[in-house]
Order: structure tokens, then sequence, then C-alpha cells
């Protein structure tokens, strides 16, 4: 070992280091669980034995009890050794078990099988042009952001987010039109819908097999008659909307300046745009230190959303973590007047501008 090298400092690295590597694990053991269903079915039962889950599961036993073992290790669960039982706690069944809680989180781990798949696809990204188009990715990615951030819009749309905006709830209860830029399977458009039943809302993506799905889940959550998903770039629509809506999309795009600036050509003169990006801080000093979520959102950046970025025109590469003041300037320069933080949540900053 280099003398240089301070050895309570390695330790200390090395304890780090292997904490990180366990969450990676874990994570691939959280979406094993969801995958298989042995959350649903520990679900409000109290403790059960590895043969009860295995069997209500349709698992193998000798597996079922390891992965067992490996979550009550990382504390997603308790094990009571003498008796051999496993229970889940309470806030894991929120957010590993119930999809319709609040902060269900287990099925967007499919993002990281995504980049773990697409590894080599990566790499050659950074070796050469940077480019890599959404489309050529793993279809985990589109999966994992959907569940990802669907369970913020179902909690926060409705509740907070489009009440924070001006004059913009009244609009849409009493019929607006709605533009969803950038929909991938339509979590957001689809809450819309629910929430506003007056309203229409269109939903525009590139990616055809994603318009498919968001097509499939407006049936199923039967609003496919107030809504309307259509293969399209942020750049490629018609029409003119009361609301244009960018759930967390903008920053992967190659330019967000002349897509910013098409939004406000198809906005009403009283329109609005909804931003929604990643939560970041201004200032890369004060992002690195101060944001709890830097270290994901500027991994799953150099991954998945630049490289998209760089792959189209333009290419203007503002990452994830581009923050408020960043997104200003973009929103500016494409000739709005007016821009402001509405709400932020820990994984969000939710933001407004008028023409």
């Amino acid at each position: 070992m280099d003398a240089a090298v301070d050895q309570a400092a390695i330790e200390q690295f090395m304890g780090q280091m292997i904490g990180t590597m366990s969450g990676g694990m874990l994570c691939f053991g959280i979406l094993l669980g969801d995958e298989l269903g042995l959350y649903r079915v520990m679900a409000g039962t109290g403790p059960m034995t590895a043969e009860e889950v295995a069997g209500k599961a349709g698992c193998n036993l000798r597996l079922t009890k390891e992965w067992l073992d490996g979550q009550a290790a990382g504390g997603i669960m308790t094990c009571d050794g003498e008796q051999g039982r496993y229970e889940l706690r309470p806030e894991a069944v929120m957010a590993l078990a119930d999809e319709s809680s609040p902060v269900f989180l287990a099925r967007g781990l499919n993002v990281f099988a995504s980049v773990f798949n697409d590894l080599p696809k990566i790499a050659e990204a950074f070796r050469g042009s940077g480019g890599l188009s959404w489309g050529e990715h793993h279809p985990c990615l589109f999966k994992g952001t959907e569940w990802f951030f669907r369970t913020g819009y179902r909690a926060h749309l409705p509740a907070e987010w489009i009440p924070a905006l001006d004059g913009v709830e009244e609009k849409l209860r009493a019929g607006a039109r709605v533009a969803d830029i950038g929909c991938g399977h339509g979590a957001s458009a689809i809450v819309m819908a629910g929430a506003y039943p007056a309203s229409r809302i269109w939903g525009f993506d590139f990616h055809n097999p994603s318009v498919e799905t968001a097509r499939a889940r407006s049936e199923e959550a039967g609003v496919a008659d107030r809504t309307t998903f259509e293969s399209a770039d942020a750049r490629g629509y018609d029409g003119t909307f009361d609301l244009i809506c960018f759930f967390d999309c903008l920053h992967d795009m190659g330019d967000p300046v002349g897509i910013a600036r098409h939004a406000r050509e198809h906005l009403d003169p009283d329109g609005t745009v909804l931003l929604v990006e990643p939560f970041a801080l201004d200032g890369h000093a004060a992002n690195l230190a101060d944001n709890p979520m830097a270290t994901l959102f500027y991994n799953a950046s150099a991954a998945v959303c630049l490289p998209n970025s760089l792959s189209q025109e333009v290419g203007l590469g503002l990452g994830a973590q581009a923050g408020e003041a960043r997104l200003r300037s973009v929103f500016e320069e494409a000739g709005f007047t007016r821009f402001r933080r509405a709400a932020e949540t820990p994984v969000n900053l939710i933001l407004e501008a008028r023409p």
C-alpha cells in the first residue's frame, strides 16, 4: 500500500464501497421481489415462514429462504430467528408491496436493470460521439421510468402542483386543452385526465412503443375518451393549448430552447407551461455538497439523459441536474417573460413559464 495513503482513510473508503455494493445488490433483491410478487404475498399477513412465502408466491423454497435472509439483513423486513418467521416492516409494505401507495418505488428499479443491460452501448457512447437515443435502451428503462415517477404524479399533480399554477386549475375544471410533451407511458396524462374530466389531454412522444403503451394504459384507467396519444417529437405537434407540460423530459432533449419556443408558439396567449424537472440546486459546488439527490441524478444523467440529448439535433446536453437558473435561461431565450418555481418535492422542481 502506498505509504502516502492514510490507513484510516482507506478503511473508511472501503467501508463506504462495501455499503454501496450492498445497496446495489439490495436494489436487485427488491426488483426481484417485486417481479416475483414476494412482497405482495407478505403484505398484511403478519410473520410468515419461508415455506409459507414460497408456497404463496409459487417459488423455489431454498432460493426464497436466501432472498428473505438478504432482505432481513438489509432492513427490509424483520426475522424472528427462533421461530424462523419473516415480516415486512409497515413502511416497506407501502414502498414495495402497494402499487397505489404514494411512495411505491419497487418497480422504478427497472431503470437500474436497464443501465446494467445497456453497459456496452453506454460505454460506446462515452468512447464516441456521446449519443445514445432513448429508444436504443433496454425496455426496462421505459417501464422503470414510468414507475419511478408515476407515484409522485398521482400524489402531487392534482393535489399540489396544478393548484400552485396561476389560474390553471380553474381552466382544467372548466375544460381545457392540455399537451403532455414527452409523455412516455402516459402516467402524467392519465392522472390529469382522471382529475379533470372536463379537459382533453393530448400526449406526444417520439418513441412509438411508449405511445402504444400509453394508449393501453388510458384504456385500463377508463380515460381513453378524453386522452389522445400520438407519435410526434417535441417540435412536431400541432394545435393550440391552454397548458403544455414537460414532465421530467426537457433536459433529455437535444434542443430545449427550440422546443420551448415551439411550445410558446402553440400556447394560448394566456396559457401556461408546466415544467417538472429533477430536483437540483443552483451552483455546481452547492449541488454536489448539499443535494441528496445529486448522486442518483448525475449518474442516471450520464447513462441515459445526456446521451439522448447528444444523439439529437443541437445536442445542448442540459443533463438531469440543470437547476432552476439554467432552465430559466432556456425559457427566456425561447421568448417567455415569466418564469417561477411553483412548488418542489425532494425529487422534483415544479416550474411555471408564461409568455
